[in-house]
């Protein structure tokens, strides 16, 4: 007796002749890509048709085949198949409804393969009609909206949303409805959804990177040395995640409400320790949102030692982009760290989110991933200290500086990092917020910068502007000179700053003498270079002041080399005799604007995230038999 085998979506029958026989369901698709009614010659057409099991590979590559010209022919036949899909969502049989989802998955995903600009056509008239869209979209929406909120199939409403996820990975008409919620149920379970996503990606990284110090490698360089440590590190890699990082970003860019999730204080995400006291019954949850698993728990980032009880997504931010932000030579680590950099950017310009940051009563041990360098031993996590939180900030800015410079210079990168530190800084001013930080670290990275930009003239010039750099970083230093008084924690602190200064005026001098000889040029540089050369002013005027009585001191005290409290004791006693310009506009900046200046960016990280998410949704292999199982009987 000949034994049928299913292959392609054909039947092969195991006869002489081996001649295929089409599924009924194949059939019936191509009379769908005839460019006459199906249902003409068969009535209970659309009836039957969401009854078989649906062969997604095949409807798929019909699609596939067809060029937009064919594909126009057949646009009656697909407007109709678009309807009738959204009409079975409605029916009280499941199988119809799964059938009907897969359909509108393979439908929606194979015509915008066509949208190309040499395609001549549209994808809402070429699926819906355009006469027809907006009620077919509304019946849809319904539809979707009904089958989540019942009680029913997990697999189903699973179905749902990767349907969902196809739609929005289009174009998503719901951005401007983000911007007005103010539902903080709704706004906490996003935060939620976001925390749990980047805090798993720490994970994942602080699990690689601990089976690589006790793996091969360790043993390797313990054996060898130290020469192979830097590269060895670049290895430790885990995928980044733009999506979520874009859905973090649209919160906080368009929703002023978001900026409260941010700091709301949860329990760290990954203790392992058992409570003493008794669980509820019923944890208290926001409405609306899904109380993380214990599987979800348990597969997050540990504290930092066990008086560390509570955290926030902007920690679990921070520690992200530290990570993020390490490696910017591939191309999706480098969007990823542009996006972080531009999500601190619209948090360090908002007042609330400022507030939070610069909380001395709210404090918080924040472990910050850090690039490996020969130079520098890895800090021990006992041994950091509570600080508020715009600490954890200017840290992650200061480790970006002193570890990226290199041939492959991120310029854009450098620019928003000064930014940010700006915009903090204004803040620190306006609002007399006097922070205890280890300032010394930003100067000497600043400094370094300055340091790098020079000794690498030649190569930066001739692909960026590197004045524009420089003059913001020169700027930075005239903000603490101009006042410092007014949010420095000390008055030594400001001593501090003018010690540095001298320390390394060697810099200062040798910018002046680069910028003074490309302003008197007449070459393309010659405004930005002047513009540098003139925010120097006080800079110069602090050296040019303090080195003689510097030095007239070591004299008079036969001493060859000071030591710095020897320093200080001079920068003290001749404070009244410097004379400093008043420098204007030093405390202004331009706000944050997404379009025009970060347009192009966005449209393609979105074209980008479209398609790897339309690639990574695998409906054919959604768990059918699962689904067929659940709903194995029509009544």
């Amino acid at each position: 007796m000949a034994q049928a085998e299913k292959k392609g979506g054909l039947l092969w029958k195991s006869s002489a002749s081996k001649k295929p026989l089409k599924e009924k369901v194949v059939l019936m698709y191509d009379a769908i890509f005839m460019t006459e009614d199906p249902s003409k010659c068969s009535p209970r057409f659309w009836e039957e048709l969401f009854l078989m099991k649906v062969n997604l590979e095949y409807l798929e590559s019909k699609l596939e085949s067809l060029d937009g010209e064919e594909l126009m022919k057949i646009k009656d036949n697909i407007n109709c198949l678009f309807q009738h899909c959204i009409q079975a969502l409605g029916e009280e049989h499941p199988i119809r409804v799964v059938n009907a989802l897969q359909t509108l998955c393979a439908l929606i995903r194979g015509v915008h393969q066509k949208n190309k600009s040499t395609s001549g056509f549209d994808i809402i008239n070429m699926l819906m009609g355009f006469d027809k869209a907006e009620l077919c979209m509304k019946n849809l929406m319904e539809s979707l909206d009904s089958l989540l909120c019942a009680e029913g199939s997990e697999s189903l409403k699973s179905l749902c949303l990767k349907l969902l996820l196809c739609l929005v990975t289009s174009v998503n008409p719901y951005i401007v409805k983000l911007s007005i919620v103010d539902d903080e149920a709704t706004l906490n379970g996003m935060g939620l959804v976001i925390a749990q996503a980047l805090s798993e990606y720490n994970r994942q990284y602080k699990d690689k990177e601990e089976e690589h110090q006790s793996g091969f490698f360790s043993a390797l360089t313990n054996m060898v040395g130290s020469m192979f440590i830097a590269d060895a590190d670049e290895k430790i890699s885990v995928q980044t995640n733009e999506a979520i990082l874009l859905a973090l970003y649209e919160a906080v860019h368009l929703n002023r409400n978001f900026i409260t999730v941010l700091a709301q204080s949860h329990p760290e995400m990954g203790l392992v320790t058992v409570p003493i006291s008794p669980i509820p019954t019923t944890p208290v949850t926001p409405l609306g949102t899904t109380p993380p698993s214990s599987d979800v728990i348990g597969s997050a980032e540990l504290p930092l030692d066990a008086d560390v009880q509570t955290s926030n997504l902007l920690i679990t931010f921070l520690k992200y982009s530290s990570i993020v932000m390490q490696d910017t030579k591939d191309e999706h680590r480098l969007h990823s760290g542009k996006l972080c950099l531009i999500i601190l950017t619209c948090i360090a310009e908002d007042q609330y989110a400022n507030a939070f940051l610069h909380d001395d009563n709210v404090n918080f041990r924040v472990n910050l991933h850090r690039m490996p360098m020969r130079h520098r031993k890895k800090a021990a996590d006992k041994n950091l200290p509570c600080r508020p939180l715009v600490c954890a900030v200017l840290d992650l800015m200061v480790e970006f500086i002193v570890t990226h410079m290199m041939k492959e210079f991120p310029m854009d990168l450098y620019v928003r990092c000064i930014q940010i530190v700006h915009k903090l800084l204004c803040y620190q001013k306006k609002c007399r917020v006097r922070l205890h930080y280890t300032w010394r670290e930003l100067w000497s990275a600043l400094i370094n910068l300055l340091k790098f930009l020079m000794s690498n003239e030649t190569v930066l010039l001739a692909k960026h502007n590197i004045f524009t750099l420089a003059l913001m970083v020169v700027n930075l230093f005239n903000m603490f000179i101009t006042y410092g008084d007014t949010f420095l924690p000390t008055p030594s602190s400001y001593d501090e700053l003018y010690y540095e200064i001298i320390r390394m005026h060697q810099n200062f001098d040798n910018l002046y003498s680069m910028v003074l000889r490309l302003s008197t040029n007449a070459g393309q540089w010659k405004e930005p270079a002047s513009k540098v050369m003139h925010a120097l002013v006080n800079i110069r005027a602090i050296i040019n002041h303090f080195n003689p009585k510097i030095e007239s001191y070591a004299a008079v005290n036969h001493i060859s080399q000071l030591s710095e409290e020897q320093v200080l004791e001079v920068v003290r006693s001749n404070y009244d005799t410097l004379t400093l310009k008043l420098q204007d506009g030093l405390d202004q900046y331009e706000r944050y604007s997404e379009q025009h200046k970060e347009a192009a960016f966005f449209k393609e990280l979105v074209r980008s995230i479209s398609i790897n998410v339309r690639r990574s949704l695998a409906f054919n292999t959604l768990s059918q038999e699962v689904l067929l199982k659940e709903f194995s009987t029509i009544s």
